[in-house]
């Protein structure tokens, strides 16, 4: 008898690292005070109640309960387009919007949209490993943009030519980034454009942070201005952490009218539509809840803050960079791997953290917090732990 065997593309891959991270925390004995959980980028705040009130009642209609279109609710199309159309100043319609279950299917449908097995496609040194494993299994190949710690984690303009010239069929990055938490700016975005343009590959831009950029920030880019824009951008965005909505999976690609009939046809195949629901409830929630929205950006600066003056009276250890959920933190201990670092953290600290190697190659000398996930007061505890 043969034993029949799942896809080799999948079982190659490692367990999802979130709960692996989070069984270590399971040992941890409680002897340094409460647990301060940093490892997942989840808001560390409620949702506020109207968007609890806009969820149930939306939930209740029986209309929800039936297909939507695979587009998304015309609704939510129309009031995200008018969202981005003010924040860039724009010509964006419901037409360039493309509703997904969050914001990894985004990036899959994308993915499966624009490459295919045996194509490459072009990943920041460090990535998000989620872009990552989604290539892994579609049997898409992956090549690394270098990242200089000594500049804050930006993409190397070289290198991620090098990639392109190559034959990389996309370039993917995420700004505010994740794992680093760097913020690329404008002109860096502009330039990773043109090289997209100049060798006929995509530029896929994941935005799933753009919302906590620094109060006086401005615009984060001007590409949604470029001529012809729709024929190498793409952008990615999550509602989960501004509306505090994680668990009702919505996402958003913002795309030319051609390539959102492409991604519809991966999404139908996929899940036909994204949760309906929550597309009703976002739709009145992006106009309704813009301040409080503005409110949280402002506690997220504060944490961030905060984080700062922890590692600023620890000589040992370095921010390399911060920004938005997340700090990439140079860990003191040379002779170990990030994995044996976090996992003694997280057992004898109670300090919940992900090891940099989890986000590409020579990122052993590093961990990742996610900040936005603990209060000020929570943070400010790290101080004593990581002595």
């Amino acid at each position: 008898m043969i034993a029949a065997k799942p896809n080799s593309l999948v079982a190659r891959l490692s367990a999802p690292p979130i709960p692996s991270v989070v069984a270590w925390s399971r040992e941890y004995k409680g002897g340094k005070g409460p647990l301060i959980d940093l490892s997942q980028a989840v808001p560390g705040y409620p949702a506020h109640p109207e968007m609890l009130r806009l969820l149930g009642e939306a939930a209740g209609q029986q209309a929800m309960t039936g297909y939507g279109p695979i587009e998304g609710e015309p609704l939510l199309r129309k009031t995200y387009a008018a969202h981005l159309a003010a924040l860039y100043g724009a010509d964006i319609s419901a037409g360039n919007i493309h509703m997904t279950a969050g914001c990894n299917q985004a990036f899959m449908c994308t993915a499966i949209a624009l490459a295919r097995a045996g194509d490459t496609v072009a990943l920041t040194n460090p990535f998000y490993f989620n872009h990552d494993t989604t290539l892994s299994m579609l049997g898409i190949g992956r090549r690394l943009v270098d990242c200089d710690p000594a500049g804050g984690f930006l993409p190397d303009l070289n290198s991620a030519e090098s990639a392109l010239a190559a034959g990389a069929k996309m370039l993917a990055v995420v700004t505010p980034n994740n794992p680093t938490g760097a913020v690329y700016p404008a002109s860096l975005l502009h330039e990773l454009f043109a090289l997209c343009r100049k060798y006929g590959a995509w530029l896929i831009l994941d935005e799933t942070y753009r919302d906590f950029l620094g109060e006086n920030y401005g615009r984060p880019h001007s590409l949604l201005s470029e001529p012809a824009w729709e024929n190498t951008l793409v952008l990615l965005y999550s509602f989960s952490k501004s509306f505090c909505i994680p668990g009702h999976r919505l996402g958003a690609i913002t795309a030319g009218p051609k390539l959102v009939a492409e991604i519809a046809k991966v999404m139908d195949n996929m899940q036909i539509c994204a949760p309906r629901s929550a597309q009703i409830a976002v739709a009145s929630a992006i106009p309704a809840l813009a301040d409080w929205r503005a409110g949280n950006q402002l506690e997220i600066t504060r944490r961030a803050e905060a984080l700062r003056l922890v590692f600023s009276g620890l000589p040992d250890w370095e921010i390399a960079a911060i920004g938005a959920y997340f700090a990439f933190v140079r860990h003191p201990y040379a002779d170990k791997s990030s994995s044996e670092v976090a996992e003694k953290l997280a057992k004898e600290s109670g300090i919940v953290c992900l090891p940099g190697a989890y986000f590409g190659e020579r990122q052993e000398g590093y961990l990742r917090l996610a900040f936005a996930n603990a209060d000020v007061a929570s943070i400010g505890l790290l101080s004593e732990r990581l002595r």
